[in-house]
């Protein structure tokens, strides 16, 4: 069974930092895998994807700001985020997509709240 399972999430103050992490239950190096961030009343949109050994490609309002990052060791995949705005609150999803070669199949987390506010 495939699970991913965010953490990280919290309060911030704008101008801040935080750290997300996405562990997955699978060995994650047949996986894509990407955050995405849902604002009430909002679709869910892209933040960050990365393939199995690429390179991450961000969506336009946290290019700079954001780095997403992998560890195939642990099967953990992390989303820094920094120069928070409050225009970055959001739930925000980890999924997993693959495996490669196989039928593609999508999992998801069940979020983690960021938000920030002074």
């Amino acid at each position: 069974q495939v699970h991913v399972v965010e953490s990280g999430g919290g309060l911030v103050q704008p101008g801040g930092s935080l750290t997300l992490s996405c562990a997955a239950s699978v060995d994650s190096s047949d996986y894509a895998m990407g955050w995405y961030r849902q604002s009430p009343g909002k679709q869910r949109d892209v933040v960050a994807i990365m393939s199995s050994g690429g390179t991450p490609v961000y969506t336009e309002a946290v290019q700079g700001r954001f780095t997403m990052s992998r560890d195939y060791a642990k099967n953990t995949a992390y989303l820094q985020m920094t120069s928070l705005q409050s225009e970055d609150t959001a739930v925000y999803y980890c999924k997993m997509r693959g495996p490669r070669g196989g039928t593609p199949r999508e999992y998801w987390g069940q979020g983690t709240q960021v938000t920030v506010s002074s």
